[in-house]
C-alpha cells in the first residue's frame, strides 16, 4: 500500500511538527492537520505559529499550502485520508479512578469515535499520543463496535520520541522510529505503508517493529529512564552541597563511563514538560494496577526527587534572603520549561513563582519566548507579579535573581549594569548552573548555584580599595 493522503487528528506540540516534517520530506504525500479549535488552526495559517520550534516556522512556510494544510474540517480530514493519526493530548486525570497517575484518554477515545462515525473507506490508524500500555486495544474496541459493512481498520503505535527545542533536529535525524502493529498479515502490512513514509528520510536500519504492546511501553519506559537520570544526578547534587564536591566534576566523571554516558546529567532545578512527569505517573499507576507495588514504588521516587529538588532549591532563596521574602522583589530569568521553546507545562519555575508568593514576595519575570498570558495563567493571575520585555528591565530594584530556563541570552547578560540597578546585597541563585559564578562574585554578587558550595563571602566594592 502506497500512502498519498494523510491527516493528524490534534494540532498541538506532536501534531503539527511531525506532520510538517512529512509533508517536507514526501511532497507526494498530501497533509493534513486537523483540530477542532478554530483559534489554533488560525494560528497555524499565520505569520505566528502557536508554538516556538527551532526551524518549524520555515518548513511549515515552505509547505503550507502546497502538500501541507491546517484545517478545522476535521470530518473532511477523516474522509480524504488513508492514515489518520491520533495527536491528541492525554493529561493526567484530575478527577475519578487513578486520580493524579493514571493518562485521561477522553480525548483519544473521542478521536476513534469521530473516526468510526466519519470513515468511508479503510483506514490505518495510527497512535501519535503518548499512551498506556493496551491503549491501541481500547482504540480497536470502539472502531470495530461502530464498524460499517466493508470498511477495515488497522491500528499501529508509533510514539514520538522528541525534545522540546530540537524536535525538528529530532525528526528529521531521528535514533530510531518505532512502530508497532498486530501480528496478521493486515497488521504488517499497514507496518510497511507507515515505514514507506519515513523511509522517504530515515534509514531502514533505523526503522524499528514490534507489536504493539512493546511499542507503547516502550515510549514510557524511555521518558522514565531519562527522568530517573535526572532525579539520580540531582539527587547527589544535594550531597555536593553539603560535603564541597562539586557536581559538574562529577558529572563529568561519571559521564566518561561508556557504559553510562554523558547525557542527561546536568543537575538543575529540576525537570519539567509535558512528558516525564505524566508518563512517570502513568506507569505508576499502571504497576499498581499489575499488582507490582514494589515497582510502582520505585518509579514515584523518581517523581519524589524531582518534586523534593524544586522545594529544596526554592527555600535555599528563601534562607539565604534572611529567611524572608515578604515585600521583596525578586527576578525569575526563564519561564519556560527548557531553552527554545514556549511551552511551560510543568515548569519548575511554577513551582519557584508560587512558592515565593505564597510568601509574600513581588515577582518580576522575563522569559524571551513565552506569552505574557500564558505566564499569568500558570500562575492563576494572582497578585505582585510583574511580567517584563527584557532581562535589565526585569531585574531593576529586585533583591534577587533566579536562573529558572537555561537560555543562552541569559549567559551574555551585563551583569555589572545589572548589579549597579539592583538592591544590596545582590543575589543570584543559578538553578540552571549556567552562569560564570567566580565572574558574579568578582562583581559583588552573592551566588548560590546546584549541586556546588561557593564558599568565598561577598565584599562590598567600596572595602575593596582599602585592600
Amino acid at each position: 500500500m502506497t500512502i498519498k493522503n494523510v491527516c493528524c487528528l490534534g494540532a498541538g506540540y506532536v501534531g503539527g511538527p511531525t506532520c510538517s516534517v512529512i509533508a517536507y520530506k514526501c511532497p507526494n504525500i498530501k497533509v493534513t492537520v486537523a483540530d477542532l479549535s478554530k483559534e489554533r488552526i488560525a494560528q497555524w495559517n499565520s505569520e505566528k505559529l502557536p508554538i516556538y520550534e527551532p526551524g518549524l516556522d520555515k518548513i511549515v512556510k515552505e509547505c503550507r499550502g502546497k502538500n501541507l494544510f491546517f484545517s478545522s474540517d476535521v470530518q473532511r480530514a477523516i474522509l480524504d485520508a488513508e492514515l489518520i493519526f491520533i495527536s491528541v493530548n492525554t493529561p493526567t486525570k484530575n478527577i475519578g479512578n487513578g486520580k493524579g497517575r493514571a493518562a485521561d484518554l477522553k480525548y483519544v477515545e473521542g478521536a476513534a469515535r469521530l473516526i468510526a462515525e466519519v470513515a468511508k473507506s479503510d483506514k490505518i490508524v495510527v497512535e501519535k499520543s503518548t499512551v498506556p500500555v493496551k491503549a491501541a486495544d481500547s482504540i480497536m474496541k470502539i472502531l470495530r463496535a461502530n464498524q460499517k459493512q466493508g470498511i477495515s481498520y488497522q491500528i499501529l503505535s508509533n510514539p514520538e520520541f522528541l525534545a522540546e527545542g530540537t524536535a525538528i533536529n529530532d525528526l528529521l535525524n531521528a535514533d530510531r522510529v518505532l512502530i508497532g502493529g498486530e501480528e496478521t498479515p493486515e497488521g504488517q502490512a499497514a507496518i510497511e505503508a507507515l515505514c514507506g513514509i519515513y523511509e522517504n528520510w530515515i534509514p531502514k536500519s533505523k526503522i524499528l517493529t514490534t507489536n504493539t504492546w512493546s511499542s507503547e511501553l516502550s515510549k514510557l519506559a524511555a521518558n522514565a529512564m531519562l527522568a530517573q537520570r535526572i532525579s539520580s544526578i540531582n539527587s547527589l547534587s544535594a550531597v555536593c552541597e553539603a560535603t564541597g564536591a562539586d557536581i559538574s566534576e562529577v558529572a563529568k566523571a561519571i559521564g566518561c563511563d561508556t557504559r553510562i554516558g554523558a547525557k542527561f546529567l546536568q543537575a538543575s532545578i529540576g525537570f519539567g514538560g509535558s512528558c516525564f512527569q505524566k508518563d512517570i505517573l502513568n506507569l505508576v499507576y499502571i504497576c499498581e494496577c499489575l499488582n507490582l507495588p514494589e515497582v510502582a514504588q520505585y518509579w514515584q521516587q523518581v517523581i519524589d526527587m524531582n518534586d523534593f529538588q524544586k522545594t529544596r532549591f526554592t527555600s535555599k532563596v528563601i534562607q539565604s534572603l534572611f529567611n524572608t521574602v515578604s515585600g521583596k522583589k525578586i527576578c525569575i530569568l526563564g519561564f519556560a520549561f527548557k531553552k527554545n521553546t514556549g511551552d511551560t507545562r510543568e515548569s519548575p519555575a511554577i513551582h519557584v513563582a508560587n512558592t515565593l508568593l505564597d510568601e509574600g514576595a513581588c515577582i518580576h519575570i522575563y522569559d524571551p519566548k513565552v506569552e505574557e498570558s500564558q505566564i499569568f495563567e500558570d500562575l492563576s493571575h494572582r497578585q505582585n507579579i510583574f511580567v517584563y520585555q527584557d532581562a535589565y528591565s526585569a531585574t531593576q530594584g529586585c533583591h534577587a535573581i533566579v536562573i529558572c530556563t537555561e537560555w543562552d541570552e541569559f549567559m551574555i547578560l551585563d551583569f555589572n549594569k545589572i548589579y549597579e540597578g539592583m538592591m544590596k546585597p545582590s543575589y543570584i541563585f543559578d538553578g540552571r548552573k549556567i552562569l560564570d559564578h567566580e565572574a558574579l562574585i568578582q562583581i559583588g554578587f552573592q551566588v548560590q548555584t546546584i549541586g556546588r558550595k561557593l564558599e568565598r563571602e561577598f565584599v562590598p566594592r567600596s572595602w575593596s580599595t582599602l585592600e
